[in-house]
């Protein structure tokens, strides 16, 4: 991303054409927490569908409503102690001119600001994938502007703030690689450790129920994720924003076809989750590099992503942990992959002129991002873990057994995802008595 603030010596003036862009690629990243609502729903059982979608969909609610009273501020305002950002004018946006200007930058400050809001809004609606089938939903509210505040904001500030440390020392990360998906993995990691697992988990099939609302879901996300990259420049006059969105298309393309291929060697099938699964691993990993790299660089990094990542996801059966839509194996491996990647695949030709160990940079930019991929780590970790512990003796964070095995949407929610009530003829529908699909006591999406 763009250095949060730039100070030059001649101020710019307000650009149309930046503002306008950017308020599209706003909006494409506000499309992404509905696209992964999408991709989330699909994956898990029918009885748990709703509660999937909404546990993305209640993100756009309270992140929003925080970024405007205080989250901005803590995000971007004047650093203290390289941790913290604070300014007193922009506690709930009320001083902030019409066609004030973020410094350095021909967008205003409201444009800037809502475009963050964004990936604020996303970060902890990534978390949710790995909780499925069992929180409450008002532990998982609270949890989401719990983990905003304490950890999504003071991260964005480490990353993109001016005066934050791991901006200072020089750690890349163009759109989120480390304050998005290896904030959010960490985080997931650190609460199901917390909560533990699914009833049946190694035990009851758990494939998803909808395939093809999976694939809508990577669709929107890979359309949304254009903004996400692309914007992150902040603008569209020097050609890095451009050279993000071929990166984008580029790695992404290449990581579905690595996921694929693993698949078809390790399991013999090109399956349709393998291929979605691929193009997330893909956006992820090119996410922090594809501003410093070539698109030789990003089939490269989307190939190791799709790659390892197809690997990673196979690691909570060996170590048991419930990573219950494989956050961990896809954001937290892929980010970690996509950021560390940078100190080798540099050009020193994109966004700035440092240059990777292949580009002859040798390692020093490897080991600033090793700082910033582990600092950011294990500060989610360790966070996300407390506070899972803190709700979880409070007001308890899991439903109860039986609500979970009847199913999540009608305990939390009243409600389900499927009317199968007007299938058929009137036996059928005399025979359909519960709220849960019939499918679903017959196992057939189990």
């Amino acid at each position: 991303m763009a250095p949060a603030i730039t100070l030059a010596a001649d101020a710019p003036a307000l650009s149309a054409a930046n503002t306008g862009f950017m308020l599209i690629c706003s909006a494409l990243v506000m499309l992404m927490t509905p696209g992964l609502a999408f991709f989330y729903g699909g994956m898990v059982r029918v009885k748990s569908t709703l509660n999937m979608l909404m546990m993305s969909f209640i993100s756009l609610g309270i992140v929003t409503v925080l970024w405007v009273l205080y989250g901005f501020s803590m995000a971007f305002g004047t650093d203290s102690g390289s941790i913290i950002g604070w300014n007193s004018d922009w506690v709930g946006l009320s001083n902030i001119g019409l066609t004030e200007l973020w410094d350095g930058y021909t967008i205003p400050v409201f444009v800037f600001l809502v475009f963050q809001l964004m990936f604020a809004v996303l970060t902890p609606a990534l978390i949710s994938g790995a909780l499925a089938d069992r929180v409450k939903f008002t532990a998982w509210a609270l949890f989401i502007a719990l983990w905003a505040t304490i950890v999504y904001f003071p991260v964005a500030h480490w990353v993109w703030g001016a005066g934050g440390w791991a901006f200072e020392l020089g750690v890349i990360d163009f759109a989120g690689g480390t304050a998005v998906h290896i904030n959010a993995g960490a985080a997931a990691l650190g609460v199901i450790l917390v909560i533990g697992k699914r009833i049946g988990f190694k035990k009851d099939p758990m494939r998803p129920h909808s395939l093809p609302l999976v694939m809508l879901g990577a669709g929107l996300l890979w359309f949304g994720w254009f903004g996400f990259n692309a914007g992150s420049w902040l603008g569209n006059d020097d050609g890095v924003g451009a050279l993000m969105f071929v990166n984008t298309q580029v790695a992404t393309a290449a990581a579905v076809l690595g996921w694929l291929a693993y698949e078809k060697i390790r399991h013999g099938a090109f399956t349709t989750l393998g291929a979605a699964s691929g193009a997330v691993a893909g956006l992820v990993a090119i996410t922090p590099a594809g501003g410093a790299v070539s698109p030789l660089g990003a089939i490269a990094v989307g190939v190791i992503a799709g790659v390892l990542c197809a690997m990673a996801v196979g690691l909570k059966y060996r170590f048991g942990y419930d990573d219950s839509l494989d956050v961990i194996g896809v954001h937290l491996v892929g980010g970690i992959l996509g950021s560390l990647l940078i100190g080798f695949f540099a050009t020193g030709k994109g966004q700035s002129d440092v240059a990777g160990l292949f580009y002859g940079g040798g390692l020093d930019q490897f080991w600033k991002q090793c700082a910033g991929v582990f600092g950011v780590l294990a500060y989610s970790l360790v966070a996300s873990a407390v506070l899972a512990f803190l709700l979880d003796k409070t007001i308890g964070m899991r439903v109860s057994e039986d609500d979970e095995v009847a199913g999540i949407d009608q305990a939390e929610h009243a409600e389900t995802a499927y009317d199968f009530s007007g299938a058929g003829g009137g036996a059928a529908r005399t025979a359909v008595t519960a709220p849960v699909a019939p499918a679903e006591s017959k196992k057939v999406d189990a």
